[in-house]
């Protein structure tokens, strides 16, 4: 696929050369689909719904992913578009004096992927299990994934393998990686999670006591909500997990989306992609609890779908897999390749947001804009795994939990600057700036804006101060919610 350019009056980056673009609105939308659609998807959704109460979580998070997603994903693609920019300059050439939103936005990204591709070399380890004839016995054991991220060297090459993979696709630019990469993942990665969600809510399971449990049964615990003891400390606490997790689904504040909306042509409808998005990611993150809570419920009853937690990918689904007999095997090979496909999804995106920095920034080409991130996230990622074994310790966090370095890094990035970048966008486009700056580049072409009182009023007042909550939480000055 040739290389089109943008038919914004030959847009030029800071390079000299005109700036790639997506070849069309399917392009866009596939990649930053893909970009959504990752392990925040699949991994950590279908336990926070698990926790929260099915159908409560489900119903929450729709609606903020129709309100509160949908405002920090339009401001972030329309800045994007609007100054053909990556986040590093982008905030700069809104406002010269709030260009520090930039730059948090570049460090974002630049935390995140290092312990994002240490976490795909577990994907690879468990899909590469799944390749031998008695992978699923051996995922299942106790200890297993314990043994394999202490371990000194094994998670460092697969680390390697993924990072290798992800600045390949990143190196070959913005249509010939990118979008021809999307193109052709993201439909497999589709039809593979819609598969394994069918199969998941049409399995039966008799435990040693008789007791016969159906995913159909899981199905349903999912998707209706129980409000027995619901009191309003756990709707905040609900309310607040969705909102994190919109963070992890949306791909916004981390600089993302600014740099894809600035792949986007201005001739293409920007609204009509921006609801593409929301429906690709919402209905992704769905069949993700369809693939996962019912199979955990059918093996592991009620309780297991509330203990499992963060370690649901890794320790309790391949238990689950191992129940299966024959079939396991084959179940859990597609599931964590469809895993392999969506991390990769969202770490070339990732990765991108910080290249496409270094080359507007700093006039770097493309190869050599790679080359540095690639090395400071082999630096990081070695640390990540290190952390694990030779430099393993317990660092209390502030949000009431203990980690490791991944840890550490994860609540840098995810709990404390992107609710800062995201608040900051908010009062830049909402108060100084003002709502049509965003309003004006939706509508460019004439197109309407479908949302657009919403989009005001969510923008100014509701997602900040939704957002300063979550941050004060994230920081523990808040603590009764």
């Amino acid at each position: 696929m040739g290389v089109t350019k943008n038919t914004h009056s030959s847009s030029e980056t800071t390079t000299g050369e005109k700036r790639n673009s997506f070849s069309g609105s399917l392009g866009f939308v596939l990649a930053a689909a893909g970009s959504a659609v990752g392990l925040g998807n699949i991994w950590r959704f279908p336990y926070l719904a698990a926790k929260d109460g099915g159908g409560i979580f489900l119903a929450v998070y729709i609606l903020l992913a129709l309100t509160f997603g949908f405002t920090l994903l339009t401001t972030e693609v329309a800045i994007g578009r609007k100054t053909k920019q990556s986040p590093l300059t982008a905030y700069r050439k809104l406002n010269k004096r709030w260009g520090f939103l930039g730059v948090l936005a570049c460090i974002i990204p630049m935390l995140i992927l290092p312990y994002y591709c240490a976490i795909g070399g577990w994907v690879l380890k468990y899909f590469l299990t799944f390749l031998t004839e008695s992978g699923a016995a051996a995922a299942a054991e106790d200890g297993f994934f314990t043994g394999f991220i202490t371990a000194q060297t094994e998670p460092v090459v697969l680390m390697l393998i993924f990072m290798l993979v992800t600045a390949l696709i990143i190196f070959l630019g913005v249509n010939k990686g990118i979008e021809s990469f999307s193109r052709i993942l993201m439909p497999i990665l589709i039809i593979l999670v819609i598969g394994i969600a069918v199969f998941s809510v049409t399995i039966h399971y008799t435990d040693s006591t008789g007791t016969v449990r159906s995913g159909w049964e899981g199905f349903k615990i999912y998707i209706i909500p129980d409000f027995k003891g619901m009191t309003l400390q756990h709707f905040f606490t609900v309310l607040l997990d969705a909102m994190g997790q919109l963070f992890y689904s949306l791909s916004v504040a981390m600089g993302i989306m600014i740099t894809y909306g600035s792949y986007v042509k201005d001739t293409d409808n920007l609204g009509k992609s921006i609801n593409q998005i929301e429906f690709f990611d919402t209905m992704i993150a769905f069949l993700a609890g369809v693939m996962i809570i019912p199979a955990v419920y059918v093996f592991m009853g009620r309780e297991g779908m509330a203990a499992s937690g963060p370690s649901l990918m890794f320790v309790s689904l391949p238990k689950v897999f191992a129940e299966m007999g024959g079939i396991g095997r084959f179940v859990g090979l597609l599931f964590f390749a469809m895993v392999l496909f969506a991390a990769l999804t969202s770490s070339i995106s990732i990765l991108e947001a910080v290249v496409s920095s270094l080359m507007d920034y700093f006039k770097l080409s493309r190869a050599k804009a790679v080359a540095i991130e690639f090395i400071l996230a082999l630096i990081g990622g070695l640390a990540v795994c290190f952390g694990y074994n030779l430099w393993y310790f317990e660092q209390p966090l502030p949000n009431g939990t203990v980690g490791q370095v991944l840890d550490i890094m994860d609540y840098i990035s995810n709990y404390v600057l992107m609710p800062v970048v995201a608040i900051g966008t908010c009062i830049l486009i909402g108060w100084i700036l003002k709502p049509g700056t965003v309003v004006d580049e939706v509508t460019r072409n004439g197109e309407r804006f479908g949302r657009k009182s919403l989009y005001i009023i969510m923008l100014r007042y509701i997602a900040p101060a939704l957002l300063l909550i979550l941050l004060l939480k994230s920081l523990g000055i808040i603590t009764f919610l």
